[in-house]
């Protein structure tokens, strides 16, 4: 299982491969807030997210003549992209299976970083299935989105940097926000922080009807999604918390946040015209959760934007909503 020592070795292993992101802060957001705000934009990340970061970790655990064969995942673009990117930097073929709703964006780079991209539908197909058949038929290692633990342990990277980050800024308190879909970058960063900032509590964001893993803690079982699409956040729309991740988070989480669609949007706006980054609806929830659901929360909030992979029309409507 994951824990601090596997987090700092795919740290060592990440160095010079990942950015380390900054915290950005804006008056502007502070007093939309009331009270102090940073994001840690992982949207300036290589490939758009953060989830280059697991997919390198995973990748570069695996024993060299497994790692030679080919890896295969599936994703709707931000783990497919990070996958893609490090496996042709290790000089190995990689097999991505996206669902055909994924924004045309996140497919187009996929394809671009060299991995071969196979569609389906995420209604009546299941992804698990048609990744464990190909990884069979194609001997190919499967680098699962989440539940894995080094996957998990990249992700936990984020957790590092903001335990150091926040210790230059004199930060001793804090919540941390952060989009949750299977609950891999939540359940890296909250081990993280236990070990390196135990004064940080960790909260999940989700938009709403898609908020399983709020109602996976507060019932303290694994909860489902009754859709698997039709919202704007299709980068955190799995259909439950992660088997391994799970357990991480009910035991280190604090109640999880949900935002609306429109919320999403206005954080997406704010985050361009405040800070300056592009961020993707479902990469804005913590941010939105932050700006407009902080009755519960302390005096200081780190809020994680995880991905900026966003199609120019989705963005154009944040925008002109906003009147940016």
């Amino acid at each position: 299982m994951t824990d601090i020592a596997m987090i700092e070795a795919a740290r060592a292993r990440l160095d010079g491969r990942a950015r380390r992101t900054p915290l950005l802060s804006s008056p502007f957001l502070d007093e939309i807030a009331g009270r102090r705000i940073f994001v840690k934009p992982e949207c300036l990340q290589h490939t758009g997210s953060f989830k280059f970061r697991g997919a390198w970790s995973a990748i570069s655990a695996l024993d060299p003549d497994v790692r030679a064969r080919g890896v295969i995942a599936f994703s709707s673009g931000n783990h497919a992209q990070g996958v893609a990117l490090a496996a042709r930097m290790h000089g190995i073929p990689a097999v991505i299976i996206m669902p055909n709703d994924a924004p045309k964006l996140k497919i187009e780079n996929t394809r671009a970083y060299g991995a071969e991209v196979v569609l389906y539908d995420r209604v009546k197909e299941d992804r698990d299935e048609i990744g464990a058949r190909l990884s069979r038929e194609r001997n190919l290692t499967l680098v699962k989105p989440f539940d894995d633990p080094q996957v998990i342990a990249g992700q936990g990277t984020v957790g590092l940097e903001i335990a150091e980050q926040a210790r230059e800024l004199g930060i001793e308190k804090a919540d941390v926000l952060a989009p949750a879909s299977g609950g891999g970058l939540l359940s890296g960063i909250a081990l993280a922080l236990e070990a390196k900032a135990p004064g940080f509590v960790v909260h999940s964001c989700e938009p709403e009807g898609f908020d399983d893993l709020a109602r996976s803690l507060l019932s303290g079982k694994i909860e489902r999604n009754a859709s698997l699409t039709g919202s704007l956040c299709d980068a955190i729309l799995s259909p439950q918390p992660g088997d391994i991740t799970f357990p991480i988070m009910k035991r280190l989480c604090g109640p999880g946040l949900v935002v609306s669609e429109d919320e999403a949007l206005k954080a997406m706006a704010l985050a361009f015209s405040r800070l300056k980054i592009v961020v993707e609806p479902g990469g804005a929830v913590a941010l939105a959760a932050a700006l407009f659901h902080g009755e519960t929360l302390g005096d200081t909030v780190i809020a994680v934007c995880s991905g900026g992979n966003v199609d120019a029309d989705i963005f154009r409507v944040a925008l002109e909503r906003q009147g940016v």
